[in-house]
């Protein structure tokens, strides 16, 4: 497997995520700065505060994926699953170049992701 091709995609998701974070910033900032406001301004600003908080989160999630990849890379463990140690398909790895697991392993984090927790609400 060629993980210098693996590495600079990964180098350039990490810029970009970087780049959009730092505008997300800059977009939280000015949307605070209206000159004259009134409820519905303070209502819309908090909605977009929100809304940029939401996607930076994401983006910061991703970013640290992307640079646990870049580790991976470096300690020679990149493109093996990180549960079960088996090589993950180097078409999946083109889609999400910081994929961690294998698409078994994938399946099985994101049903635990997703599956209730706790008792009945009622």
């Amino acid at each position: 497997m060629n993980t210098q091709h693996f590495r600079q995609r990964l180098l350039d998701k990490e810029r970009k995520l970087l780049e959009e974070m730092a505008r997300l910033e800059h977009e939280a900032r000015d949307s605070g700065e209206a000159e004259v406001r009134d409820a519905t301004d303070d209502a819309t600003s908090s909605q977009s505060t929100s809304e940029v908080l939401q996607e930076d989160a994401l983006l910061s999630r991703t970013l640290t994926q992307v640079r646990d990849a870049l580790k991976r890379i470096e300690d020679g463990t990149y493109g093996r699953c990180i549960a079960c140690v088996r090589s993950i398909e180097e078409a999946r790895l083109e889609a999400v170049t910081w994929a961690a697991y294998c698409l078994e392993d994938q399946e099985k984090q994101d049903k635990r992701a997703h599956a209730p927790q706790g008792g009945s609400t009622l």
